[in-house]
């Protein structure tokens, strides 16, 4: 399973991957913002993309949209990372039709919970194939 990691901040890139690898997952390539995230995605396939909200040139989004109206990548799961926890701005991640959110400040549980409801990771916490 091949991951992309989006966000602007190298130490938030940087803890979210040690954490999907320590999950199992090792296929991992990492974009600074969705800009060069889209770049990414039109090379290669990936079946998850891990956002953060808040980024420089298309934020997470503009490239959750972006994502959603391109066909190939509509079906791609987008699991969001972001410190914004405002009613309003939740609704309108969700009305985008994100697959899984998280807010920052989080831990371990709470990535395998949000990796578990988009079917990422089997109730044992086992990667899916």
């Amino acid at each position: 399973m091949r991951i992309l990691v989006v966000d602007d901040m190298t130490s938030m890139r940087h803890v979210m991957i040690n954490m999907l690898r320590k999950l199992g997952f090792d296929d991992i390539d990492e974009a600074t913002d969705g800009k060069q995230a889209l770049v990414l995605l039109g090379k290669r396939k990936y079946h998850l993309v891990v956002s953060d909200l808040n980024m420089p040139h298309i934020d997470g989004l503009t490239l959750l949209s972006k994502i959603r109206e391109t066909p190939r990548l509509a079906q791609v799961p987008v699991l969001m990372v972001t410190c914004e926890n405002s009613k309003e701005k939740v609704q309108e991640i969700l009305l985008k039709k994100v697959d899984g959110f998280v807010v920052k400040p989080f831990n371990m549980s709470t990535l395998i919970q949000q990796l578990k409801r988009i079917n990422v990771l089997d109730e044992h916490g086992q990667l899916c194939h």
